[in-house]
Protein backbone atom coordinates (compact mmCIF):
# COMPACT_ATOMS: atom_id res chain seq x y z
CA UNK A 1 0.00 0.00 0.00
CA UNK A 2 1.19 3.32 -0.66
CA UNK A 3 1.61 6.05 2.11
CA UNK A 4 -0.91 8.75 2.11
CA UNK A 5 1.49 11.90 0.81
CA UNK A 6 -1.66 14.39 1.40
CA UNK A 7 -2.75 15.13 4.98
CA UNK A 8 -6.32 15.16 4.70
CA UNK A 9 -8.24 17.58 6.24
CA UNK A 10 -11.72 18.58 8.07
CA UNK A 11 -14.34 18.96 5.08
CA UNK A 12 -17.25 21.00 6.06
CA UNK A 13 -19.86 20.07 3.61
CA UNK A 14 -22.29 22.53 4.53
CA UNK A 15 -20.14 25.20 1.99
CA UNK A 16 -19.10 24.68 -1.45
CA UNK A 17 -15.40 23.94 -2.28
CA UNK A 18 -13.90 27.70 -1.97
CA UNK A 19 -11.86 29.03 -5.38
CA UNK A 20 -9.85 26.94 -7.28
CA UNK A 21 -10.55 24.04 -4.77
CA UNK A 22 -11.11 20.49 -5.72
CA UNK A 23 -13.65 18.44 -3.40
CA UNK A 24 -14.15 14.71 -3.99
CA UNK A 25 -16.02 12.39 -2.84
CA UNK A 26 -15.84 8.95 -2.33
CA UNK A 27 -18.71 6.56 -1.97
CA UNK A 28 -19.69 4.19 -0.24
CA UNK A 29 -16.96 4.82 2.18
CA UNK A 30 -18.38 8.46 2.28
CA UNK A 31 -14.54 9.84 2.76
CA UNK A 32 -14.82 13.63 1.41
CA UNK A 33 -11.06 14.99 0.22
CA UNK A 34 -10.31 18.43 -0.17
CA UNK A 35 -7.80 20.26 -1.86
CA UNK A 36 -6.11 23.59 -4.03
CA UNK A 37 -6.04 22.76 -7.16
CA UNK A 38 -2.54 22.01 -9.22
CA UNK A 39 -0.91 21.23 -5.66
CA UNK A 40 -1.31 17.50 -5.50
CA UNK A 41 1.43 15.66 -5.83
CA UNK A 42 1.96 12.69 -8.62
CA UNK A 43 2.22 9.58 -6.93
CA UNK A 44 2.55 7.45 -10.13
CA UNK A 45 -1.12 5.64 -10.12
CA UNK A 46 -2.75 6.56 -13.56
CA UNK A 47 -2.69 9.59 -15.03
CA UNK A 48 -1.64 12.91 -12.84
CA UNK A 49 -4.55 14.23 -11.01
CA UNK A 50 -6.58 10.98 -12.38
CA UNK A 51 -9.14 9.88 -9.71
CA UNK A 52 -7.46 6.85 -8.78
CA UNK A 53 -3.95 9.33 -7.77
CA UNK A 54 -6.27 11.41 -5.30
CA UNK A 55 -7.97 8.20 -4.21
CA UNK A 56 -4.04 6.77 -3.68
CA UNK A 57 -2.40 10.23 -2.42
CA UNK A 58 -5.39 10.02 0.39
CA UNK A 59 -5.07 6.60 1.64
CA UNK A 60 -8.70 5.67 -0.04
CA UNK A 61 -8.35 1.88 -1.68
CA UNK A 62 -9.07 1.85 -5.06
CA UNK A 63 -8.27 -1.58 -6.59
CA UNK A 64 -5.69 -1.17 -9.37
CA UNK A 65 -4.54 -4.34 -10.61
CA UNK A 66 -2.56 -2.81 -13.37
CA UNK A 67 -0.73 -0.37 -11.80
CA UNK A 68 -2.81 2.41 -13.20
CA UNK A 69 -1.64 1.67 -17.03
CA UNK A 70 -5.37 1.49 -18.39
CA UNK A 71 -4.31 -2.49 -18.67
CA UNK A 72 -7.65 -3.97 -16.74
CA UNK A 73 -10.83 -2.48 -15.23
CA UNK A 74 -10.27 -2.78 -11.60
CA UNK A 75 -10.26 1.00 -10.88
CA UNK A 76 -14.03 1.14 -13.01
CA UNK A 77 -15.61 3.61 -11.10
CA UNK A 78 -19.11 5.55 -11.64
CA UNK A 79 -19.14 8.99 -11.22
CA UNK A 80 -21.96 10.27 -9.86
CA UNK A 81 -21.01 14.40 -10.02
CA UNK A 82 -18.34 16.70 -12.13
CA UNK A 83 -18.53 14.43 -15.17
CA UNK A 84 -18.23 17.16 -17.51
CA UNK A 85 -15.15 18.64 -15.32
CA UNK A 86 -13.08 15.45 -16.49
CA UNK A 87 -10.76 14.81 -19.41
CA UNK A 88 -12.81 12.48 -21.81
CA UNK A 89 -12.31 9.28 -22.01
CA UNK A 90 -9.71 8.23 -24.87
CA UNK A 91 -10.05 5.08 -27.56
CA UNK A 92 -7.98 3.41 -24.89
CA UNK A 93 -10.05 3.69 -21.88
CA UNK A 94 -13.25 2.85 -24.00
CA UNK A 95 -12.13 -0.38 -25.85
CA UNK A 96 -11.01 -1.22 -22.02
CA UNK A 97 -14.19 -0.57 -20.60
CA UNK A 98 -16.40 -2.91 -23.22
CA UNK A 99 -14.68 -5.57 -20.85
CA UNK A 100 -16.32 -4.09 -17.55
CA UNK A 101 -18.83 -5.29 -15.94
CA UNK A 102 -21.86 -3.72 -15.19
CA UNK A 103 -20.86 -0.48 -16.79
CA UNK A 104 -23.27 2.01 -17.13
CA UNK A 105 -23.39 5.22 -18.80
CA UNK A 106 -21.45 7.46 -16.05
CA UNK A 107 -18.56 4.36 -15.65
CA UNK A 108 -14.93 5.38 -16.12
CA UNK A 109 -11.88 4.18 -15.55
CA UNK A 110 -10.37 5.88 -11.94
CA UNK A 111 -6.73 5.66 -13.55
CA UNK A 112 -7.85 7.39 -16.59
CA UNK A 113 -10.39 9.74 -15.47
CA UNK A 114 -8.13 12.99 -14.75
CA UNK A 115 -9.42 16.21 -12.97
CA UNK A 116 -9.15 19.59 -15.26
CA UNK A 117 -10.09 21.70 -13.05
CA UNK A 118 -11.62 23.07 -9.65
CA UNK A 119 -15.07 21.64 -8.07
CA UNK A 120 -17.01 19.04 -6.60
CA UNK A 121 -16.67 15.57 -8.15
CA UNK A 122 -18.73 12.48 -6.34
CA UNK A 123 -17.60 8.67 -7.08
CA UNK A 124 -18.65 5.43 -6.68
CA UNK A 125 -16.34 2.97 -6.55
CA UNK A 126 -18.43 -0.66 -6.75
CA UNK A 127 -18.28 -3.27 -4.75
CA UNK A 128 -16.81 -6.08 -6.98
CA UNK A 129 -14.05 -5.34 -9.36
CA UNK A 130 -12.87 -7.73 -12.62
CA UNK A 131 -9.40 -8.37 -11.91
CA UNK A 132 -7.67 -9.64 -15.09
CA UNK A 133 -4.46 -8.98 -14.27
CA UNK A 134 -4.45 -10.00 -10.45
CA UNK A 135 -1.17 -9.31 -9.81
CA UNK A 136 -0.65 -7.66 -6.47
CA UNK A 137 0.10 -4.36 -5.17
CA UNK A 138 1.63 -3.12 -2.19
CA UNK A 139 5.22 -3.45 -0.92
CA UNK A 140 7.70 -5.70 -2.04
CA UNK A 141 8.56 -8.33 0.29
Amino acid sequence: MTQMTQSPTEVDLSQPPGPNMVRVTFLPEGKTIEFEYGTMQYDHHGKPMSLLDVAENFGVFLDHACGGVCACTTCHIWIKEGAKQLSEADDDELDRMETAADIQLNSRLGCQAVITGPGTYVVEIPKWNRNYVQEPHGPKT
